[in-house]
């Protein structure tokens, strides 16, 4: 299975449609290998995903084991479907509160289940065969919830000197009313919502996980990329959400983090510079926790009384997507 919602299948990476013949499939895949190849100006990236495309569905028993929707390695179906985290550990976690990627993965329920029309018979929504086949918009909804849950699942292993509220509702200016998906990438836009927000000795950070499918990078202190909207902002739009949170809770956000998966961006921690007086950076997901413990260039530290002081704060300010 893809490491993402928003993964092409291997039928789109060779560029034939699901029911192609073996030889066309062949064929398809020689095209492919000569257009991506590094040596005639192609990306190693997609070079790679070509081979490992064909991998997957070049043999008829390969093939057969894919549109079944089973892995070639495994025996279980290949679904993207919630699982209950195993403890490997058994030392104290960090205090968590809300429900990480509860709010995207709900409103993909409301909407794949629509676009599947009435009276469809969905037995699992998160089937990898529904999912690919659904648009991108109900894709990403899956695949933003998918990392908000593993950035809170590593988040936990912190330890007790960390809080984190996740799906924190924020009230903004000029802004009232329900909860309906916006377009800038990270989220609602009538009332939106940060989606972790990080307490610890390190400081306090507002931390949005995304996944877009595709690679991002840096230009001028904002992202930009293929899988990006056309006027998606997401550190200036992440900023304007810590400032709310800041304002409605009387503290001093020292952060801003967004998160990606590992690859998606040209190294494992990228200074964004500042937003709003706030130090931002896009960090790949493995490297989190050792962001999370030493801090961001120029975001202050907090410590003694005033970690205590400003997670009561939070507390009694924060409020959860409903």
């Amino acid at each position: 299975m893809p490491d993402s919602p928003l993964s092409d299948s291997p039928y789109e990476v060779l560029g034939v449609p699901a029911d192609a013949d073996h030889d066309t499939l062949r064929r398809a895949h020689r095209r492919r290998l000569r257009e991506t190849h590094p040596d005639t100006g192609g990306r190693a990236d997609e070079f790679h995903a070509v081979q490992a495309a064909w991998d997957l569905i070049g043999t008829p028993e390969g093939r057969a084991r894919y549109d079944r929707g089973r892995l070639a390695h495994a025996d279980e179906p290949a679904s993207w479907a919630p699982r209950a985290r195993e403890r490997r550990e058994t030392r104290p976690q960090a205090r968590s509160y809300g429900h990480p990627g509860g709010w995207m993965r709900q409103r993909y329920l409301e909407l794949v289940r629509e676009w599947a029309g009435r009276g469809a018979d969905l037995d699992d929504p998160f089937d990898a065969r529904i999912v690919q086949s659904a648009p991108r918009e109900l894709r990403l909804l899956l695949a933003d919830a998918i990392a908000e849950e593993a950035t809170a699942a590593q988040i936990a292993e912190l330890g007790i000197a960390y809080t984190a509220w996740h799906d924190v509702i924020v009230e903004q200016r000029g802004f009232s009313g329900g909860f309906a998906p916006g377009e800038d990438g990270l989220g609602p836009a009538s009332a939106t919502k940060l989606d972790h927000v990080v307490l610890g000795p390190s400081g306090l950070f507002a931390v949005a996980s995304q996944d877009w499918g595709a690679p991002v990078k840096l230009k001028r202190g904002e992202l930009i990329g293929e899988g990006l909207t056309h006027g998606e902002t997401p550190f200036a739009t992440l900023a304007q959400r810590a400032k709310a949170l800041g304002r409605a809770a009387r503290v001093r956000v020292s952060g801003l983090l967004i998160v990606v998966p590992d690859g998606a961006s040209p190294e494992g921690v990228l200074d964004a510079g500042k937003h709003r007086g706030m130090a931002a950076a896009l960090v790949q997901r493995p490297r989190l926790p050792h962001v999370l413990r030493i801090g961001v260039l120029g975001a202050p530290a907090i410590g003694g009384q005033e970690l205590f002081e400003v997670r009561t704060r939070l507390q009694e300010a924060v409020r959860f997507v409903e």
